[in-house]
């Protein structure tokens, strides 16, 4: 247990991400800052007295400033505008790369060991971003994005399987966009290929599906984007570093020759334990999904240099 965890944004995503951490009991105190006065106090105050029937200690508080975040050993970043209808990740760039600019030098100064997982969109480049605004090294600055769209792909694999999802064994890596890179060679039933229980045809429409998993939930919404799945994944990230699980899971790393990629944030296999990011696992690729993977860190350094 951590005596610290701050997440920086009460809105769902955040709100939600709070609350999942508390039930978990990873750290004493949760702290929720949000801009937004009034906000945070109040979410966090009805989390609190969820305790008692959830059966958690942690104190969640509110704020509308850093001052309560000194010493946080782990920030939750979901700061930033949300997609509407018709709007890309990258839409979002400019006016979320100056919130998590300001989130980031707040970061810095209230707590310069703590390790950072950044959920903002567009994700890989507000990854870039925060590492720029604290100056931490790479082991702290990292991204939720592939245990998302992992999660989303192993959903829709156990459905068109009828195989429970806990036996879908799979990863996504890449950018967290419309250029991800669902492994199919890496994709198993219990170790048993994926390809022994769907035809090219289907695995095709459910990558397909995987990589505008987001997309589809913003246009059910129309007034806002996914935040049940996402707090959910940068969670268990957070489980992994709180408790040293080392869980390899994907996550947008700040790559220095892995993969043949360099100088770009990019969703890859990462070791996550009390260090943060302990290790980058650079897996054999097809070379048709190493080419994916460059594409993908292409477009993500397209927008890199953007910022």
């Amino acid at each position: 247990m951590f005596e610290k965890i701050t997440v920086v944004g009460a809105g769902n995503v955040g709100a939600t991400a709070a609350q999942r951490v508390a039930e978990k009991s990873l750290a004493r105190t949760v702290l929720m800052v949000d801009v937004a006065e009034g906000i945070p106090q109040g979410k966090a105050l009805d989390q609190w007295q969820s305790g008692p029937i959830e059966g958690y200690d942690t104190r969640v508080v509110g704020a509308n400033d850093y001052a309560l975040a000194a010493g946080s050993e782990l920030f939750i970043v979901t700061a930033g505008i949300a997609r509407k209808p018709g709007m890309s990740r990258d839409d979002l760039v400019k006016t979320n790369a100056g919130i998590v600019k300001s989130v980031g030098a707040e970061i810095k100064q209230a707590a310069p060991n703590a390790i950072v997982i950044v959920v903002s969109n567009p994700l890989d480049v507000m990854c870039y971003v925060m590492r720029q605004a604290t100056g931490f090294p790479r082991e702290r600055v990292f991204g939720m994005a592939g245990v998302l769209d992992t999660a989303r792909f192993r959903m829709f694999l156990s459905e068109a399987t009828n195989v429970s999802v806990e036996d879908i064994q799979a990863m996504v890596l890449g950018g967290h966009g419309d250029t991800m890179v669902p492994l199919v060679s890496c994709t198993t039933v219990s170790g048993i290929p994926i390809t022994q229980f769907l035809d090219q045809a289907t695995l095709d429409k459910i990558v397909d599906r995987a990589r505008n998993g987001g997309a589809e939930i913003v246009a059910h919404l129309k007034t806002g984007s996914a935040y049940y799945a996402p707090s959910a994944a940068a969670v268990q990230m957070a489980e992994a570093i709180v408790l040293d699980k080392k869980r390899v899971l994907p996550c947008s790393a700040w790559l220095q020759g892995e993969f043949g990629l360099k100088d770009v944030y990019c969703g890859v296999p990462c070791l996550l334990g009390r260090g943060g990011l302990e290790r980058i696992i650079d897996i054999p690729l097809s070379a048709d999904e190493r080419a994916a993977l460059h594409k993908s860190a292409e477009a993500v350094r397209a927008v890199q240099a953007i910022v």
